[in-house]
């Protein structure tokens, strides 16, 4: 049975970093999505926040994603006086997302991903070799 419980644990961490890699696709698709406007924002970037649910089937404490919220650092400025969106002295406000950042975010939520992957491969290899030894 707690081969079975540790499934479920990185099930959840699977579900968990899932919506984490969508929101950082998101970000990254936005990332030079620049106010139509002056008076309008620019995208604002994405955060996912996890928390830890007591599952109390199981008694076991596992990941799931607290909050989507928005990024609140400021707005970088790009000079393009002719753009639609530009302000008074040709500034266009572009959006708070630094591909960078966005791509180490990505490849963190990937490792983790393919952690928990492992981990539910290996408990389903233990499951099988222990019905294989039960049968003979």
């Amino acid at each position: 049975m707690e081969l079975k419980t540790s499934m479920m644990i990185s099930a959840a961490g699977l579900r968990a970093q899932d919506v984490r890699m969508r929101v950082i696709a998101e970000n990254l698709a936005n990332a030079n999505s620049v106010a139509p406007s002056p008076d309008a924002e620019p995208y604002r970037r994405k955060i996912v926040t996890f928390k830890n649910v007591l599952d109390k089937a199981t008694g076991v404490a596992m990941v799931k994603v607290g909050r989507i919220t928005t990024d609140k650092s400021e707005f970088t400025k790009r000079y393009d006086p002719g753009h639609p969106g530009a302000d008074e002295t040709g500034y266009v406000r572009m959006p708070n997302v630094n591909g960078m950042i966005e791509a180490t975010d990505m490849r963190q939520a990937q490792r983790t991903y393919e952690a928990n992957l492992n981990s539910i491969e290996t408990a389903r290899a233990m499951m099988m070799r222990t019905l294989d030894i039960l049968r003979n």
